[in-house]
Order: structure tokens, then C-alpha cells, then sequence
């Protein structure tokens, strides 16, 4: 039973993983597109009073304090699912080969979390709120390290994603040859 725990809460940080990943770039996209085009009525006049330019900085810059709540906040979940799911793998009877990797790739994922919350978050935080509301052409003297740091980030989610898929595969391979109880019918099909 543990370790269909540990499936269901591995499948939870997964698709936790891949929705925030959309909800904070759906947020950039949303502001442009309202922008384009509302069909409400107040906004396009608080638009043409406060100028598009001025409405799209502000816009965006609401956007960027949801994302880095989104992502400060999913760390700390991220952080504790991980830790959740170790405890699940370790504490149950599995194959000890498939279960040994599962639980090095739960670490791994896991270190992964920890430079995000301790380093990168706080280092993209940091730098984006200082390029707040500056003028982007030409581009500011941060936004170059910005926009590496934010690569690296990208980079760490769609590494962690990866191994997190594998682990997952391993976990469901831990179980010992025979251990699964069959899955039984009560309305069996004839054929």
C-alpha cells in the first residue's frame, strides 16, 4: 500500500512540476492578449487611461509577483512531497535493486528542490524585482543574468521532470515478483 502511496504522490509532484510550469507562463501571455483585445469593457478603458504601455508594465509586473509566489510557494510543497515520497520508498518491502534507485532518484530530485529554494528562487526573485518597471530597450545591465539564471531554473525542472519519470518507472518495478494483489471483477466479462 505504501508504495501506491508513493506512485500517487510521485504523480502529484510530477503534474505539480508540468501545471506550474504553464500557469507562469500562461500569466505573461494572458497580459498581451487582454491587452490585444479584452471583451471587458472596463479594462479597455482603464487601458486608455492609464496608456497600454503603462497598463502592460503594470500588468506584468502583478504577473511577476503571482509567479514568484507560485514558485516559492511549490518549492516548499515540492520540498515536501519529495520528503513524503522518500519516506514512502524506504519504508516499504520492494526489490532492492529497483528500490536503491528509486531512492537515488528521489535524493537527486530533492537536491534539485533545495538549490531551487535555497539559491536559484531567491536569486531570480531578487534581480526580477530590481528590473521591475526599468525600460527594455535598451536591455538593463541584469537582465542578461536574469534571463540565465532563469535558464538554469528551466533547466533544473525539465532534469528533476526527467528523473522524476524514471524514478516513477522504478518505483512501480520495486515491487517483489508476486507481491501484487490481482485486481478482481465483481461483474466479470464473458469473453
Amino acid at each position: 500500500m505504501k508504495r501506491r502511496w508513493a506512485l500517487v504522490v510521485m504523480g502529484a509532484w510530477l503534474m505539480g512540476t508540468v501545471c506550474t510550469s504553464v500557469v507562469a507562463t500562461e500569466n505573461f501571455y494572458t497580459i498581451d492578449r487582454l491587452l490585444a483585445g479584452s471583451p471587458n469593457g472596463s479594462l479597455r478603458t482603464t487601458v486608455q487611461q492609464l496608456g497600454q504601455p503603462q497598463a502592460r508594465d503594470l500588468l506584468r509586473y502583478l504577473s511577476s509577483e503571482l509567479n514568484r509566489l507560485y514558485f516559492q510557494m511549490w518549492n516548499v510543497a515540492q520540498l515536501l512531497l519529495g520528503l513524503l515520497v522518500l519516506w514512502l520508498v524506504v519504508s516499504t518491502q520492494q526489490d532492492p535493486a529497483f528500490a536503491r534507485r528509486a531512492v537515488r532518484g528521489v535524493i537527486a530530485m530533492l537536491a534539485v528542490v533545495v538549490a531551487m529554494l535555497v539559491w536559484l528562487t531567491p536569486s531570480i526573485v531578487s534581480l526580477g524585482r530590481s528590473l521591475d518597471f526599468i525600460p527594455r530597450d535598451p536591455a538593463p545591465p541584469g537582465m542578461q543574468r536574469f534571463w540565465v539564471l532563469h535558464a538554469a531554473y528551466t533547466s533544473l525542472e525539465t532534469l528533476k521532470l526527467i528523473v522524476g519519470i524514471v524514478t516513477t518507472w522504478w518505483i512501480v518495478k520495486s515491487s517483489p515478483a508476486g507481491s501484487e494483489t490481482p485486481i478482481r471483477s465483481t461483474n466479470p466479462v464473458p469473453w
